[in-house]
């Protein structure tokens, strides 16, 4: 994903991250786009990932966030 891809995606989640939450959140992020950019990017981090951003977002938002993770996650394999 380019930097671009990044912000947009960044800004996506931390809008539907819980008050309060949004700097745990957006640390989280930033640290898995850099190891995207790295190439060290790795099923371990994404298994720790998901559930932490999982407890940081709105309950009512995780279906939305869900549907566009999927479509990132099909991008991203290609």
């Amino acid at each position: 994903m380019d930097k671009a891809g990044q912000e947009k995606f960044l800004g996506f989640i931390l809008d539907r991250v819980q008050e309060g939450k949004e700097e745990e959140a957006k640390e989280i992020l930033l640290l898995n786009f850099k190891k995207q950019e790295e190439g060290t990017f790795s099923q371990e981090d994404i298994m720790q990932f998901v559930p932490k951003m999982i407890s940081l977002l709105k309950p009512e938002k995780l279906g939305e966030i869900q549907e566009v993770v999927k479509q990132f996650s099909g991008n991203f394999m290609k």
